[in-house]
């Protein structure tokens, strides 16, 4: 049978980083979406469109989080029976998963398209961006299908160990991207929709090279059209792992939403200041989202495989790398985010809100990097419900209490930014203590 990376054998620190390289490269390509949008749309149609795009950025992910944390728990799944060499559960669990995407993606796109306008007025969004927002919002979510079955077969290949061949359909895809936004915004004008409208045919294409990847493999995780349906129990299980991971991202999107209405209040500059900021960031955290996401699948084959040693080392080497990476990265953000900035819109309020963001976050990336690295292990040993409730007393109900209370008596938006590290400190305690106390490795012997 072929294989991509062999995360059952070998050395364990050049398993996980050669898994962990081609996911790092493939996100950053994935961040060059919205990225992309952000820039051209910035430096073309002025801070009012910028602003639309950004005001839209926590509540898309509120839609796709539910079902992206749903395809992790399938990738748990697939990873285990994988691990297991148990082939005839893995084609099930294939199968169902892709199934799943597809009925998603036309929900997703129905809800998307009808609660738009109520959700972004809801959210304070300013009167002058209210506008460009909705059309965004609307025309990236006709896309649903395209975006969401994505996420589900690049995750089915990266669960197996195939980190590559979604790293090149990604760059291909952010190529087309880039190209239609400079076509669409840049040369002939379109507006906000059209570079959502480029981000949606670049992440059709992306789909459709992974599914044509799946159904023209000779391995034992071949998709065939005419097996794609719910597999009776199987379903079952992918949303038993899946759902509190969904839940999770809902749920810190939702407080990310009651961020963004605090920010609102600060005027157009500080959304569009807050907007680029959260694209940089979205590159500095990419260390950390691939370290997380290849810890997943390391830990789900070795626990399948019952090699419980290899998993703890493994897990250990994860996090020392995510987190010290983290922290490097931190300081660069935190001396050069003038000049990144900039680069997206160079009017000074907006440098300055960005600016000032990140002097108050970047040096604590590192607990961020350590939550979600002991989130990733606890997943992929199949205890996905404990990183949904950390973050649900940590990232939502502390986040939203403390920003709620103290903006009332100090109004000022530097007591937002505070928030984030204030909470990924509490997340890495509490993730700390269960790490060294729970006796997650033997969590599939009991199931």
């Amino acid at each position: 049978m072929k294989k991509g990376t062999n995360l059952l054998e070998g050395s364990i620190w050049k398993g996980i980083v050669s898994f962990a390289i081609p996911l790092f490269l493939g996100n950053l390509f994935q961040q060059l979406y919205n990225t992309a949008d952000s820039l051209i749309v910035g430096n073309f149609l002025g801070s009012d469109a910028l602003a639309a795009v950004s005001s839209s950025g926590s509540l898309i992910f509120l839609m796709v989080g539910f079902f992206n944390g749903i395809a992790v728990g399938a990738g748990v799944v697939i990873s285990k029976y994988f691990g297991a060499a148990d082939y005839e559960g893995l084609k099930k669990a294939v199968h169902t998963n892709i199934a799943f995407g597809l009925v998603s993606g036309c929900i997703l796109t129905a809800v998307g398209m009808i609660l738009a306008p109520q959700i972004l007025v809801l959210m304070g969004t300013p009167e002058s961006v209210l506008p460009n927002s909705i059309v965004y919002f609307r025309v990236y979510f006709a896309g649903s299908v395209a975006f969401v079955m994505y996420n589900i077969v690049m995750g089915i290949l990266q669960a197996v160990g195939d980190s590559r061949h979604p790293l090149y359909y990604l760059i291909f895809s952010s190529i087309v991207n880039i190209v239609l936004d400079l076509l669409f915004v840049g040369l002939l004008g379109f507006g906000v929709g059209a570079a959502a409208l480029a981000t949606i045919i670049s992440q059709f294409s992306s789909a459709f090279l992974c599914m044509l990847r799946l159904m023209r493999t000779k391995d034992v995780y071949q998709v065939q059209i005419s097996q794609i349906r719910f597999h009776r129990g199987m379903l079952g299980q992918i949303i038993g792992i899946g759902l509190p991971s969904g839940m999770q991202n809902s749920i810190i999107s939702f407080a990310n939403i009651i961020v963004q209405t605090n920010i609102n209040k600060f005027g157009v500059m500080a959304v569009a200041g807050c907007g680029v900021y959260s694209k940089i960031e979205g590159f500095a955290f990419l260390p950390i989202t691939c370290f997380a996401m290849s810890l997943t699948t390391f830990i789900g084959q070795n626990l399948g495989a019952k090699q419980y040693d290899r998993a703890k080392k493994g897990a250990y080497f994860g996090i020392t790398c995510s987190t010290l990476l983290a922290e490097v990265v931190g300081v660069i953000v935190f001396f050069t985010i003038p000049q990144l900035a900039a680069a997206f819109n160079n009017e000074a309020q907006v440098v300055e809100f960005a600016t000032r963001q990140a002097h108050i976050e970047a040096f604590f990336y590192c607990f961020l990097a350590f939550s979600h690295c002991i989130a990733g292990i606890m997943r992929g040993a199949g205890k996905s419900t404990v990183p949904m409730f950390v973050m649900l007393a940590s990232w939502c109900i502390i986040r939203i209490t403390y920003i709620t209370v103290t903006v009332h008596f100090i109004p000022k938006i530097q007591v937002i930014f505070w928030a984030y590290p204030l909470t990924w400190s509490i997340s890495s305690v509490i993730f700390l203590i269960y790490f060294l106390k729970a006796n997650w490795l033997y969590s599939f012997e009991k199931k």
